[in-house]
C-alpha cells in the first residue's frame, strides 16, 4: 500500500463514525495532489441531499480529529462536500442504487472505434459492467478498461 491509499484508509477510518453517528454515507475519501497543493476529500451524502450545514458539521470534527492524530506528513487541503450530480460511481453500493439508471463509461481504450458510452445500468460484478441500449442490445466492459463511469446528467 502507498502512502496516498494509506492516508485515505486512516482517514476513511477517522471519519465512519462521525458519518455513522449523524446517519450519512461515505461515498469516498481520496487524497490527491493538484498542482502544488494536496487535497484531503472526503465525500458525502445523505437521504434527501447533504446541506452546508451537513458539511460544516462534519468538517469540524473530521479536522479536530485530523489535527489529533496528525498522520499526514504532507501538508494538505481538507474539503467535505456532497459528491454532486455527476458522482463517479466506485463502491458496489454506488453500483447498486444505480442498476437500471442511465449512466455514462469512458474508457482508457476504444472498443468498437469509440471510448464513451452512454446506457442503462443493466449489471455489474467485480471484473466487468454491462449496459443496455436502445433495441434490446447489451455491452458489458471489464472494470479495468473503465476509466470513470457515473450517472448520467441531463439538462
Amino acid at each position: 500500500m502507498n502512502k496516498r491509499e494509506t492516508y485515505e484508509k486512516k482517514a476513511e477510518a477517522l471519519i465512519l463514525p462521525i458519518i455513522t453517528k449523524n446517519n450519512y454515507e461515505l461515498v469516498d475519501v481520496e487524497f490527491v495532489k493538484e498542482g502544488s497543493n494536496w487535497f484531503l476529500r472526503a465525500y458525502v451524502d445523505k437521504e434527501g441531499g447533504f446541506t452546508v450545514n451537513d458539511c460544516e458539521k462534519v468538517s469540524r470534527e473530521f479536522s479536530d480529529l485530523l489535527d489529533e492524530e496528525d498522520f499526514i506528513e504532507e501538508s494538505y487541503i481538507l474539503e467535505v462536500s456532497s459528491p454532486g450530480l455527476g458522482r463517479p460511481l466506485k463502491k458496489g453500493k454506488d453500483f447498486e442504487r444505480s442498476l437500471g439508471e442511465e449512466v455514462e463509461v469512458k474508457l482508457y481504450k476504444a472498443v468498437e472505434e469509440q471510448k464513451e458510452f452512454s446506457g442503462t445500468l443493466d449489471a455489474y460484478d467485480e471484473m466487468t459492467v454491462t449496459l443496455g441500449f436502445e433495441n434490446d442490445i447489451k455491452k458489458t466492459f471489464d472494470r479495468k478498461n473503465i476509466a470513470l463511469i457515473r450517472l448520467a446528467v441531463d439538462f
